[in-house]
């Protein structure tokens, strides 16, 4: 069996024909959604690995780490292959060319990001800090630009919030009120970010989107794996980290239209982790990225338990649509079956909303893309069965390929360059010092007049004096060099 149909990816069997997502179409990004076990993981995998025989690289997150098995050849059984069968499909076993990925080094291969590339924005909500404390924090990263500062891990950001604690005063002249208060909040939890282990995302080397657009010698594309397990434990974290992500493919990658298949396939699992509690504003650069990035040749794919997790402004934008079973045992429950079935383009054969809630496991409600761009009738469908395996891939299985790993060794140490903490430790070590010996002038042959010593105590300057004078040093280094950061807030790699 092949995952590809004559116009796309196979998704399965509705309305008495087969349903494929069209290539040219799959950039315009699309909705998984169903409750616990319906079905949405094996839906993921098919389509994750149907883009991938298509050549198109895949990043999707494994909460459960079900989805691993998407490495290993499938081993079909009795059902399944009844399934293919009144398909008219023949179910060849087949692995896709997989990279494991682990934000904590564990599963996969680490991936790090430097503390300015995600910027005040995410960090802030990654914190869960107030408007005061994020407006500090911003603050915190103009100067960390302005002094030349590299905020690569967190302990550099610590020492940049330890500078505006000392030069306070002066700061604020400049930017307003910095409460020492507000800083000693932020600083606080950062300490407990450390603590939930996120401490190993921030810092060097940082990952190359390159590597996650891979394609293999048979021009397959790679599909990344990343182990959320664990970091699923950590909420605004894992939702910090894949908005981050999503950022970096907007403002690295050049504008292509729609082509005729996507550059990359992005697949957001426990999507409704990235919108609860955020933000206005926030809420609206997300939008606004979903929005534009589909012209960068990158489709989105939201998966969840409900529609209703997702804002109307994202909702809406997420043409291709595979809906499992829902139950509705509450109001709240039933209204969100209700906006599900609404979504859809009405078929006259069934109700839309009786029909979510007779669905078996491995049955959907699908609507895709047509040639126009229009969204098809939604039809009762039958998902075909995966190539790969249903089930998770060992911890042996997951060491063989990391050791022939196309990234091996390229991210699995961390490196630690001279930024932020050490050069503000440098500058403390140098007002420290004592001051060199002056040299003994020869005797005067004709009397003077004592010197007038000015008020201080000596030529040693104020810390008010030298971040003044480092400032000007800064603007003037900096005539010429742009700080240039992105939609959501982080600084733009050059």
């Amino acid at each position: 069996m092949t995952a590809m149909g004559a116009e796309g990816i196979l998704v399965g069997l509705g309305g008495g024909e087969i349903l494929s997502l069209r290539l040219d179409r799959a950039n315009r990004h699309g909705l998984v959604a169903g409750a616990t076990g319906t079905g949405k993981t094996v839906t993921l995998q098919i389509l994750a690995q149907g883009l991938s025989d298509a050549g198109v690289p895949v990043f999707a997150a494994d909460v459960k780490g079900d989805l691993s098995g998407i490495a290993m050849a499938g081993a079909p059984n009795d059902k399944l292959v009844a399934r293919a069968a009144k398909m008219g499909l023949e179910i060849s076993p087949q692995g896709a060319p997989t990279v494991f990925w682990d934000l904590f080094g564990e599963q996969g291969h680490p991936i790090r990001a430097a503390v300015s590339e995600v910027g005040p924005l995410l960090l802030s909500r990654m914190l869960e800090l107030n408007d005061v404390q994020e407006g500090v924090l911003t603050v915190a990263f103009r100067v960390a630009d302005e002094e030349g500062l590299l905020l690569l891990d967190l302990k550099d950001l610590q020492a940049v919030l330890g500078f505006l604690s000392e030069n306070a005063a002066d700061i604020s002249t400049r930017y307003g009120a910095v409460a020492k208060t507000s800083l000693a909040a932020i600083r606080r939890k950062l300490l407990v970010l450390e603590d939930q282990g996120a401490a190993g995302f921030f810092g060097e080397p940082a990952l190359s989107l390159s590597d996650l657009m891979r394609v293999d010698g048979a021009g397959r594309g790679q599909v990344n794996i990343l182990a959320a397990d664990r970091l699923i434990n950590s909420p605004r974290l894992y939702a910090t980290f894949l908005l981050w992500l999503l950022s970096e493919l907007f403002e690295e990658l050049p504008e292509v239209g729609d082509p005729e298949k996507p550059r990359l396939a992005f697949f957001f699992d426990e999507a409704h982790l990235l919108f609860r509690d955020a933000p206005r504003g926030l809420l609206e650069k997300v939008e606004q990225v979903v929005r534009l990035i589909r012209s960068k040749g990158v489709g989105v794919y939201f998966v969840t338990q409900n529609p209703a997790d997702i804002p109307d402004s994202v909702l809406g934008q997420l043409g291709n649509r595979i809906q499992h079973a829902l139950r509705a045992y509450t109001p709240a429950d039933q209204k969100g079956l209700r906006a599900a079935a609404q979504s859809f383009r009405a078929n006259p054969d069934f109700d839309t909303a009786e029909a979510i809630q007779g669905l078996g496991v491995g049955e959907a409600l699908v609507s895709l893309l047509d040639e126009k761009g229009a969204p098809c009738v939604v039809q009762q469908t039958l998902i075909r069965p995966p190539a790969s395996r249903l089930g998770p891939a060992t911890a042996a299985e997951r060491s063989v390929l990391m050791a022939s790993s196309p990234v091996r060794g390229l991210y699995d140490e961390a490196r630690d360059r001279d930024s932020a903490h050490e050069r503000l430790q440098a500058r403390a070590e140098d007002r420290a010092a004592p001051a060199p010996p002056a040299k003994t002038a020869p005797e005067p042959r004709q009397p003077t007049r004592p010197t007038r010593r000015t008020g201080g105590g000596g030529s040693r300057q104020g810390l008010g004096e030298a971040f003044t004078k480092s400032v000007l040093r800064t603007v003037g280094s900096q005539i010429g060099r742009e700080i240039v950061r992105g939609m959501l807030g982080g600084l733009r790699r050059r």
